[in-house]
């Protein structure tokens, strides 16, 4: 992968961490699904969601889609608390360089080493670059 691409979209992760009412974290999945990966791409931020979900002791979960709230993107998704609909995670499906790349932010209490580990165990993940 381009290294100067790479570190751009780090930087942008870095900048939606910034300092808010909740401390974030974050991950930037590099998978291996192209634009035509839909059902994949689907598959794996259902995934991706279990392990943050467990990991951030959130319990049961669900996602909403972008094109399901007006105040976001259709590539942009929300893990929600079946409980009390509070937020767990938020991300972000980016087409570069013909792959996609997800960023995925969380509330920073949960532990980002069983998160980035669990990520990469999945199938369809090429690597994942943490967040602090």
């Amino acid at each position: 992968m381009n290294e100067t691409l790479d570190d751009d979209l780090y930087q942008r992760t870095m900048a939606l961490l910034e300092p808010g009412e909740i401390d974030l974290q974050g991950c930037i999945v590099h998978s291996v699904y192209d634009g035509q990966s839909d059902l994949e791409m689907h598959e794996l931020t259902v995934a991706i969601n279990d392990v943050i979900a467990e990991a951030a002791g959130k319990g049961e979960t669900y996602i909403e889609a972008g094109n399901d709230d007006p105040d976001f993107s259709s590539n942009q998704f929300q893990g929600l608390t079946l409980e009390d609909e509070s937020f767990v995670w938020e991300c972000q499906q980016l087409l570069r360089e013909g792959t996609f790349d997800l960023v995925f932010y969380y509330e920073a209490d949960a532990d980002q080493r069983t998160v980035v580990e669990g990520i990469e165990r999945l199938e369809g993940v090429d690597r994942v670059t943490p967040v602090p």
